[in-house]
C-alpha cells in the first residue's frame, strides 16, 4: 500500500510535483527564459523537472551564449537563482546583478567567509546602478510569461515525456517570438 506521501504521475512519469501559484500542488515542469533587453525577444529557453531554479542560470547564460555567439553583457536573476555555485561558475562570463532576497523582507546576515561571492552581491545590491539594473528585470522577465499565457492561451502541455516537453517548450517561445517579431514589424 502507498504511504500518503508517496507521489507517482501515471501519465507523465518525468513530471515533479511543484506548487501551484496560489496554493495546491500539481504535475509539473519548470520553464526558463532568457529575454533581449531591447526587442523583448526570447532569445534561449530551458526546461526542467525540478522546481528549483538555484543551478539553472549557467545553464541559461550557455544557451544564450549558444544562440548567439556570445554570453549576454549582463544577466539579471532573481533571489531564486543566487548560489555561491552560480556566482563562481559564471564569474566573468557576464556581468552578473541576481537578488539577495525578496524586495522588501528582512534578510540573515550572510557569512563573508563561508559565502564571499553571496556576500560581494550583497554588498552590490546596494549600490544604485545594480537596483537598477535589477528593477529592469521585472519588465523583462516577466512578460513573456504573461503572454504565453494569456496571448498564446498555452496553460498546459499537449505532449508526455521530458524530451518531448522540452520541445513543446521550445515550440511555445518560438511562437511568441513569431507574434512579436510581426507585431515590431507592422509598427
Amino acid at each position: 500500500m502507498p504511504q500518503d506521501k508517496d507521489q507517482d504521475n501515471f501519465t507523465d512519469p518525468d513530471s515533479r510535483i511543484m506548487q501551484r501559484a496560489g496554493g495546491g500542488f500539481d504535475p509539473a515542469y519548470n520553464g526558463q527564459t532568457a529575454v533581449d533587453d531591447k526587442a523583448h525577444i526570447i532569445v534561449a529557453a530551458e526546461l526542467i523537472n525540478n522546481a528549483s531554479d538555484v543551478h539553472e542560470l549557467p545553464t541559461m547564460v550557455e544557451a544564450v551564449k549558444s544562440a548567439l555567439g556570445a554570453y549576454p553583457e549582463q544577466t539579471l536573476a532573481d533571489a531564486g537563482y543566487r548560489s555561491e555555485g552560480v556566482f563562481e561558475a559564471l564569474a566573468g562570463r557576464t556581468d552578473l546583478v541576481v537578488a539577495i532576497g525578496r524586495e522588501g523582507k528582512s534578510h540573515r546576515e550572510i557569512n563573508q567567509a563561508t559565502l564571499p561571492l553571496t556576500a560581494a552581491m550583497v554588498q552590490r545590491m546596494k549600490t544604485q546602478p545594480a537596483r537598477d539594473a535589477y528593477r529592469r528585470r521585472k519588465w523583462l522577465a516577466e512578460p513573456p510569461n504573461g503572454w504565453i499565457k494569456n496571448v498564446l492561451a498555452f496553460r498546459q502541455f499537449s505532449l508526455r515525456g521530458l524530451h518531448r516537453v522540452q520541445a513543446e517548450w521550445k515550440l511555445v517561445c518560438m511562437a511568441l517570438n513569431l507574434r512579436r517579431m510581426a507585431t515590431m514589424q507592422a509598427a
